[in-house]
């Protein structure tokens, strides 16, 4: 077996040229996430990871799933009750990063997650599934548990007690907007030389500065 410090490859799908690039990021990111759902490449193009920091400046990454995008920013939901909220609600600036890695491609963003309203997080939980609805009454995300029976055996209360009617929005689930302060685009390039795009916000607009790779 190679060592891990052999494993290596060429970078060579595509490249990134300034000219080409749009005076806001939004147009990419939304020609690069449909490409990204197109490829037969990736499982799970809607996966990011966010990066969220404790009171003890500790940075914490899980994945989450992202449910919409506008010009205003980035949407996912949530337990408002796990430890991504409650550092969120300590300090509501964030990272998320978009590793499309077999397209060569990396989405970089900061910003600030917003909580979304209640009506907004109930438009979007009506169109899950039952099973994802119930699944969110089982968890409390982020706790310590003995068994995955608890979470089984909860499941089926729930189930049984949601059988008739609808499935109510729990008062501990929601949602956040992540307004970006700065998206970075990333293209893989031959012999390491990647094409990354910066933009920062202001107020004006967006500044475009490309990376060292």
């Amino acid at each position: 077996m190679s060592k891990l410090s052999d494993i290596r490859r060429e970078y060579s799908l595509g490249d990134l040229h300034r000219d080409a690039l749009p005076d806001e990021p939004m147009s990419l990111f939304s020609k690069w996430m449909e490409e990204a759902r197109d490829s037969e490449l990736l499982s799970d193009p809607t996966a990011m990871s966010i990066a969220t920091v404790d009171e003890s400046g500790q940075p914490f990454q899980r994945i989450v799933l992202l449910k919409r995008f506008s010009e205003e920013g980035f949407v996912f939901f949530t337990n408002l009750e796990s430890r991504k909220s409650q550092q969120i609600a300590h300090n509501a600036k964030v990272s998320l990063l978009f590793p499309w890695h077999s397209l060569e491609r990396q989405v970089a963003i900061t910003g600030e997650a917003e909580a979304l309203s209640t009506a907004d997080v109930m438009k979007y939980f009506i169109t899950r599934p039952k099973e994802s609805q119930i699944a969110a009454w089982v968890s409390q995300q982020s706790s310590k548990i003995s068994a995955r029976q608890v979470l089984e055996t909860k499941y089926a209360e729930m189930k049984a007690k949601f059988s008739k009617g609808e499935v109510p929005l729990p008062k501990f689930w929601g949602g956040y907007l992540v307004k970006p302060s700065s998206i970075e685009f990333w293209q893989g390039g031959e012999r390491r030389l990647h094409d990354r795009f910066l933009y920062d916000k202001r107020q004006s607009g967006w500044d475009i500065s490309r990376l060292a790779p």
